[in-house]
């Protein structure tokens, strides 16, 4: 009885120390936790907020469009001023970019446009295998196809332009390397009617030069901007195809010629011929890492353009700005 009666008295003098000691050490654990929990939620979002302005702003410190594209240029197409450049003489792949190139050079050939051309296996794609609704024996009035090649960028169309040239592949190569030479573009080689293999190369300066020779025609300033088309097959089978720049279908944009392009070697690409605050322009966009970003590039030039010469500027919408 004694000892139970020392054991409870120990414990009670056990629990009157433990409510004696200073308070912090029972609430230390929890103030800790606390303090460690805002610490890791707050510091960095203040860090954030400081940084996100300037992340994400149009124009750069020096007042020029702040674009993503690892190349860029925009020139005059009046007078042939630089009014933006970046990267411009870097030689870089260009993707289906080349299918302008390919176009100038089934015209220059003068061509019937309503003969009807067969898709055949030599056709499809080898390098990159990409798909297409143009299946083997498909066939379509060049014309056609030449439309489907530059609105759509269908590599099955723009191979089957080559092959069926006089001569065949290797000769209509040979053209197109012979054009890019009569246009000046000195830096500047193709190996293939498609911009599939990235030995097709450039630079943004001789690819303005092509965008010129190629506004020249007017089948491809129709061709490019078309914003839809329906074909039907020699098989009586219709297709619907879209532009693969969906700013065509933009009412805050005017236009001219358009031409998208994109292999993991040359990422997005975007070259065009359009008016923005009454002044025709030539705007060429190489190697935008993200998938929207060639079109974000091409409205911030817009904007950037509006605002000197003190014109407002109406938002494209998500779905005008859509693009391939």
């Amino acid at each position: 009885m004694q000892k139970a009666a020392s054991y409870l008295a120990g414990c009670a003098l056990g629990a009157l120390a433990l409510l004696a000691m200073p308070a912090v050490h029972a609430a230390d654990g929890k103030a800790r936790v606390s303090v460690k929990y805002q610490a890791k939620s707050s510091a960095p979002a203040r860090k954030h907020a400081a940084a996100s302005p300037r992340h994400h702003a149009d124009l750069t410190a020096a007042g020029t469009p702040n674009l993503k594209s690892s190349a860029a240029l925009v020139v005059d197409l009046d007078d042939g001023r630089t009014i933006y450049g970046k990267n411009s003489q870097t030689r870089t792949p260009i993707a289906s970019i080349t299918k302008l190139m390919t176009s100038m050079v089934v015209l220059d050939a003068n061509l019937p446009h309503e003969e009807t051309i067969y898709i055949d296996a030599a056709d499809y794609d080898s390098i990159k295998h990409t798909g297409s609704r143009l299946g083997m024996g498909t066939g379509l009035p060049r014309r056609d196809m030449l439309r489907l090649a530059l609105m759509s960028s269908e590599n099955r169309a723009a191979s089957s332009l080559s092959r069926t040239y006089p001569g065949g592949t290797a000769a209509f190569v040979a053209a197109m390397n012979r054009k890019a030479a009569e246009l000046g573009m000195s830096n500047t080689h193709f190996v293939d009617a498609t911009g599939l293999s990235s030995e097709n190369v450039s630079t943004a300066e001789d690819l303005v030069k092509m965008v010129k020779g190629a506004y020249e025609y007017p089948l491809i300033r129709e061709f490019t901007t078309t914003s839809a088309h329906e074909v039907e097959t020699a098989a009586g089978r219709s297709l619907q195809f879209r532009n693969s720049n969906g700013l065509v279908r933009s009412s805050t944009w005017d236009i001219g010629l358009s031409k998208t392009g994109y292999i993991s070697e040359a990422g997005r690409c975007l070259v065009m011929q359009a008016k923005i605050a009454a002044r025709p322009v030539i705007i060429v966009l190489l190697d935008s890492w993200g998938k929207q970003t060639r079109i974000g590039d091409a409205n911030r030039i817009r904007k950037w353009l509006s605002s000197q010469a003190g014109m407002p500027v109406r938002p494209t919408t998500v779905g005008e700005a859509a693009g391939g």
